[in-house]
Parts: structure tokens; C-alpha cells; sequence
């Protein structure tokens, strides 16, 4: 392996971590460098803007959810065609559940297995010399994660940066650049996170823009020169999650956006094939596929359109009378009967499980999941483990009557019961599958 990499990571969440890192990878792409990304832990929205920056697909990596033999062999293979691997971190660096040491699911995790250094991103607004004493304490929590340096962000001016560096050095704590506080620099969100890079029809002119600011702000150069030499144990690999079918009808478009490419990826390393079609389209699932997969994404957002797209909604319902249908989150939304948007309207669904839901009255339910399978389905055999998670506001509003699908605990272990719904070949539930389960 020669492929060099580091890990951006943060004490905690809102630091500054993505405008850092897609600010280094759009700089490092415009430099000529082979760059690929990584995203820490499950997400979705930050890996398609770090595909956007680089020109070539993010893969996430998550110590509590995928197998060691996973990790090695996604971070290897992301590896192979790169000259520099920036992996982005998740909420605060060490941040996780607990669990077996290095199992957690926290950015250090990774630090510690690939032995590659940190670097961290201080928002030091607010304070300056105490910068330097968070820095000093993460440095040496942990002896086997080494952060290389600090990038300084929301610095409000030169006497700030001052200030706040030769703290620092004091602390023998590297600087590798000052980000001044700019509300430009800044991605819009909404409530899952950033708003989707799909749907920024200036994305080229952001991430521009955020190259500028790393070219001017951060040491390009001692950064490059602080990546370490990535270590993996060896790169073959069971796919994440067997492929539920030979040709796959993949569900695609702005309402059904959050599948992970390292499970398309395993289908199609075993063979499958992967069609996609759009429902916001009204396009109904390729009739020549065997199975349909509906991912997340925000069918809240997209209900009264898909309410009218009645040649998705019939061609779905044909198709699923003889073959598989599975969907996750959004697309468990949209296998109900109803879908109160926000507003508080009420939009009739497919109808193929019973359940109806709303995004009316938001209530977050978010934390890793560990799925036992009730019966057979899309995600595999009955008995069979799937390890994942769950990030939705939408709430069951009715629960129907169809058997269920998955028995669940969550990352410590804790049983939260029965979930999701199976009918005929239709299943579903709110939970986003990673990898099939491993024993730690």
C-alpha cells in the first residue's frame, strides 16, 4: 500500500470539519493531486459533496457497524487509485458508543487502525489561548491516535490568530492554517444535515470557492507532508450485504438519494446488476429487474408529487405482486398507505404496507441499530443480523396490521422491540443497513 492519507476530525460536531476538508480536497484536485475521500461513520450527504470535490465516489467507514475485514478492504480499495485518502471525521474525534476498544464507531477508531494522523479542526471563536489546552488535552488522550496539527477555524482577526497560534506552539501543537470567519463559506441545511450537492446548481462555483480559501488559508504543503503511509490488514472482503437480486431496480433521483456505495458496490462485485429509474419521474421499476429497492432520502419533502405519480405507483404495485420490494426510511415512507408533509396535508402513498407516517410533528430518532430478521427479505435470511442505523423526524402515525420485519437492540445492546413491516414480497423499515453482522 502507498497511498498516504490523515483524517480531519474536530472535538466536537459544527467545528468545521466538512468546509475544511472540501476546501483541502477541491485544492488538492485543482493541484493535480489523485485525491479520494472518506466519510466517518454512517452519512450520506457529506460523502456526495466529497464526490463532488474529488470526481470519484466517497466511501464511508464505520468501526461499530462493519466488519474489520470491511473496513481494510474499502479503505484499501479507496486507497489503490489515490495518491493522498482524506477521511472525514464524525461529531468529536473520539466520539461513539460504547463497546470492544476500537469497535465504537468513533473517528479514532480509524485513526488508530489505519495509523493515520489527525487533523484537527478548532473553532475558536469565542475563546484563544483555551484552544491550546483542548488541543493539548485530545492530543494526549489517547496514545494511539496522533494528531500531526490544527487547522484554526472562525478566527476573527489577526491579533486572534496570534494569539491563539503561539499558545499553540507553546503546547507543541503544529499549525497548519487559519480559516477566518466567513458566513460565504458556509453550506445551506436543512433538517437531515447540508442540502444535497445533487441540488446545488452552483456546486462547481462552492467548491471553488472553497479551494480558494485553502490555497490562501492552510499550509497545502504541511499538510501533504504530515499524511502518514495508510496500513490495512489485508482488502478481500464478503460484500457489505448480499445483493437481493441478480438485476436490481434502484430507486434514484432527489426523494431517494441516501443508498451507500459500498453496498451497491458489493452487488455489483457479485454479479448484480443495478438499473435505476425515478419515481419523482413516474417512472415505474424496470420490468425486466427481480427485485426493487426504495432507499431513504426526503419523500417528505417531494409527497404531493409522489402522490400523482401514478404510473410509478401502479408499476409498483404489479411489480411487487411477484417480486421483492424493499424499502428503507424514505422508502418504507412511501410503501405506506399516507405521508403527512410538514404542513400538515396528508398524501396517499403506495399503499403496499399499512402504516402511514408524518413528518408534521418532528421528533428525532437517530443512534445505531442492530437487526435481527423475523423472515426472509431483501436483507437476508430469516435469523440473519444486519448492523445500521436510524436518522429520521418522521414518526408512525399508524402502525396497520402487517407481520413484522425486524426484531431490534440498539449500539449498546439495549432491545427496543419489533419494527418495520412485511407483506407478501413488500418489506420495509425505518432502518439504513450498513453490513451484515459480525461478531466483535
Amino acid at each position: 500500500m502507498t497511498a498516504r492519507g490523515l483524517i480531519v476530525a474536530a472535538p466536537r460536531s459544527g467545528s468545521g470539519k466538512t468546509t475544511v476538508t472540501l476546501g483541502l480536497l477541491a485544492a488538492l484536485k485543482q493541484r493535480g493531486v489523485a485525491v479520494r475521500a472518506a466519510k466517518a461513520g454512517p452519512d450520506y450527504i457529506d460523502s456526495a459533496f466529497h464526490a463532488a470535490a474529488t470526481g470519484a465516489p466517497s466511501i464511508n467507514l464505520d468501526s461499530w457497524a462493519m466488519a474489520p475485514a470491511l473496513l481494510d478492504a474499502l479503505a484499501g480499495g479507496a486507497a489503490e487509485a489515490a495518491e493522498i485518502l482524506v477521511i472525514e471525521g464524525v461529531m468529536g474525534l473520539f466520539d461513539g458508543v460504547a463497546g470492544p476498544p476500537g469497535r465504537g464507531g468513533a473517528t479514532a477508531d480509524l485513526a488508530a487502525r489505519f495509523r493515520l494522523p489527525v487533523l484537527l479542526v478548532l473553532d475558536v471563536s469565542g475563546q484563544s489561548q483555551t484552544a491550546a489546552a483542548v488541543a493539548r488535552g485530545i492530543a494526549c488522550h489517547d496514545p494511539a491516535v496522533r494528531v500531526a496539527g490544527a487547522v484554526l477555524n472562525r478566527v476573527g482577526s489577526e491579533r486572534h490568530r496570534g494569539l491563539v497560534a503561539e499558545a499553540m506552539a507553546a503546547s507543541g501543537i503544529a499549525v497548519f492554517g487559519a480559516v477566518p470567519r466567513d458566513a460565504g463559506l458556509a453550506m445551506p441545511e436543512r433538517h437531515l444535515g447540508l442540502v444535497q450537492a445533487a441540488e446545488h446548481g452552483d456546486i462547481a462555483a462552492r467548491l471553488d470557492r472553497l479551494a480558494d480559501m485553502a490555497e490562501r488559508h492552510l499550509d497545502l504543503d504541511a499538510i501533504l507532508a504530515a499524511a502518514a503511509p495508510l496500513v490495512v490488514s489485508g482488502t478481500a472482503s464478503l460484500p457489505a450485504l448480499p445483493p437481493p437480486g441478480q438485476r436490481v431496480a434502484l430507486a434514484t433521483d432527489r426523494a431517494f438519494s441516501f443508498v451507500y456505495p459500498h453496498v451497491v458496490d458489493g452487488w455489483r462485485h457479485c454479479g448484480a446488476e443495478i438499473v435505476t429509474f425515478s419515481p419523482l419521474a413516474d417512472e415505474p421499476p424496470p420490468a425486466g429487474c427481480d427485485s426493487c429497492w426504495l432507499p431513504g432520502g426526503y419523500p417528505e419533502l417531494h409527497a404531493g408529487a409522489l402522490a400523482v405519480a401514478h404510473r410509478f405507483r401502479d408499476g409498483l404495485t404489479r411489480f411487487a405482486a411477484t417480486r421483492p420490494v424493499h424499502g428503507e426510511c424514505g422508502g418504507y415512507m412511501v410503501l405506506g398507505e399516507g405521508l403527512v408533509d410538514a404542513d400538515g396535508a396528508r398524501h396517499t402513498m403506495t399503499g403496499l404496507l399499512g402504516h402511514a407516517t408524518s413528518f408534521a410533528a418532528r421528533k428525532l430518532h437517530l443512534g445505531y441499530r442492530e437487526a435481527r430478521l423475523i423472515a426472509a427479505s431483501p436483507l437476508g435470511p430469516a435469523g440473519g443480523g444486519v448492523r445500521g442505523h436510524e436518522f429520521h423526524y418522521a414518526s408512525l402515525v399508524a402502525e396497520g396490521n402487517d407481520e413484522l420485519l425486524v426484531d431490534l437492540v440498539d449500539g449498546r445492546g439495549r432491545a427496543l422491540g419489533k419494527a418495520g413491516g412485511r407483506r407478501g414480497h413488500v418489506t420495509g423499515a425505518f432502518f439504513h443497513a450498513i453490513a451484515r453482522e459480525y461478531r466483535a
